[in-house]
């Protein structure tokens, strides 16, 4: 049976100075989008409020004002930012992959979203491994994250920037029959090299998986690029490195990438090409030989605080007590 997916892959600037800021171009692309008729649209890395570009270009010893105002606008989630992603989800009836700065407690995590198109949130994932300067930022995620979910456009794995050099991460969401894979990377980084690799990765992704990967990588403007730091020398590893695409299974370019400036990409999936790339190749079906190699996946979600034995009768009352007046509330 033909079926078609209508994808979207943004690349826009966010708002260096707030996040409302930023929710607002995000709403707006999303708008954008859905009256091109998008059924899936895909934002880059850590959108929302931004990505730390200031941690690739200041010492650590430089970076504690930057950091502190990234703790401030950042997300946690839920929130009222994510609210008003989810309802653009729910009354446009498309399903959203969105990457923000999350903030639980006193640390910051790299975190995709999934909205589906009824508006519920169906992912929250966390980077597993941030990557060179991104770890003095963001703290791990773990494996419960990496799992494929069922959406309106299809089944859903999603994975950020890096995360697609761990082949067994990938292999992770492969083994769970992923169809369409969403992936973003920060954009205006490194220079025309990482563009280059992001189109190489996106490709390979594609043809192992036989899935189609909806890619959207960042912009900044020269004036943005400026704000983050002086130096013209440093201030070149904050441009290019943009590669937005949407893939086949056959490792093709449904349009041509988006690799410079503000745009955003429509591309129409034939869901059609999964099967006819898995007929011949299915890494994780008849082409695997899981007797000699297999991956083995702990889905547990990492916990700092295990409680163990049987509370005293009192404490459980009391703790009831508290619990039941704070619903009451």
């Amino acid at each position: 049976m033909s079926r078609t997916v209508r994808a979207a892959a943004v690349q826009i600037a966010p708002d260096l100075t707030s996040r409302a800021g930023t929710v607002e171009r995000v709403l707006n692309a999303i708008a954008d989008a859905a009256d091109k008729g998008a059924e899936l649209i895909v934002f880059p890395e850590t959108f929302v409020p931004w990505y730390p570009y200031f941690s690739f270009v200041l010492p650590p010893v430089q970076q504690g004002p930057e950091h502190l105002r990234l703790y401030e606008e950042a997300v946690t989630v839920p929130s009222a930012e994510t609210r008003a992603v989810a309802e653009a989800a729910r009354k446009r009836n498309t399903v959203i992959v969105l990457g923000v700065n999350e903030r639980d407690h006193g640390s910051l995590y790299n975190t995709q979203l999934i909205f589906d198109a009824d508006g519920s949130l169906k992912l929250k994932r966390r980077k597993i491994t941030p990557t060179y300067h991104e770890r003095m930022i963001w703290g791990q995620g773990d494996g419960a994250g990496l799992k494929v979910v069922q959406t309106a456009v299809g089944r859903m794995g999603a994975l950020a920037c890096w995360e697609h050099y761990n082949p067994l991460a990938r292999y992770a969401l492969m083994a769970q029959h992923e169809e369409i894979h969403a992936a973003h990377f920060p954009g205006s980084l490194v220079g025309p090299i990482f563009g280059e690799q992001i189109e190489v990765t996106m490709r390979h992704h594609a043809l192992e998986s036989g899935c189609f990967v909806v890619n959207a990588t960042g912009w900044l403007s020269e004036e943005q690029i400026a704000s983050i730091h002086p130096d013209p020398k440093l201030q070149k590893g904050l441009r290019d490195g943009c590669m937005t695409c949407i893939i086949t299974p056959e490792g093709r370019h449904v349009v041509p990438p988006l690799t410079s400036g503000e745009g955003i990409l429509i591309g129409d999936l034939d869901m059609r090409l999964i099967t006819k790339r898995k007929r011949m190749m299915d890494s994780v079906g008849h082409y695997a030989r899981p007797e000699l190699l297999h991956l083995v996946h702990d889905v547990r979600p990492a916990q700092t605080l295990e409680r163990v034995g049987v509370s005293h009768p009192a404490f459980e009352d009391a703790e009831n007590s508290i619990v039941q007046e704070t619903q009451d509330a």
